[in-house]
């Protein structure tokens, strides 16, 4: 799909928020989230809240990320992933399917969540761990596996 973005300037406004199309890709953007550039978001991904999205990021499908959330390193977020509240993905880190990250979550390294697994809580889950199924991580839990 060849996606062009012929402005940057608001688009539409829901419940008071305007939204305007990402350059780097075409995916909604709320006004007071912050995203990068070099960020791709695709032309069905969402950014609501006031999220901080950097480096390069790579959100499509029909992933959304909102609150206080944030992506960076070269984290992939895409399917129907959800990633909110104060969670941060970072690095090489994957999040995809209907895999959900939440709270103050930290999901780093080159960890994969994915299926319906959640992240949630103060969980930490680092290094090369693999997360699937209806696995859930929450609480003060910390996940690693060596790479």
């Amino acid at each position: 799909m060849d996606v062009k973005v012929l402005t940057s300037a608001p688009v539409m406004e829901i419940d008071g928020v305007r939204y305007h199309h990402h350059l780097n890709g075409g995916g909604m953007v709320a006004e007071h989230a912050q995203v990068a550039d070099s960020v791709y978001v695709g032309p069905f991904a969402k950014i609501c809240g006031r999220c901080k999205l950097s480096g390069d990021v790579f959100i499509f499908g029909n992933a959304w990320i909102f609150g206080r959330a944030e992506i960076s390193g070269r984290a992939e977020i895409f399917g129907n992933a959800r990633v909110f509240g104060n969670a941060k993905v970072l690095g090489d880190a994957k999040v995809f399917g209907s895999a959900s990250i939440y709270g103050n979550a930290i999901v780093g390294g080159f960890a994969e969540i994915s299926e319906k697994a959640e992240v949630g809580g103060m969980a930490r889950v680092l290094g090369n761990t693999r997360l699937d199924g209806n696995t859930k991580v929450l609480g003060e839990t910390e996940k690693r596996k060596a790479a």
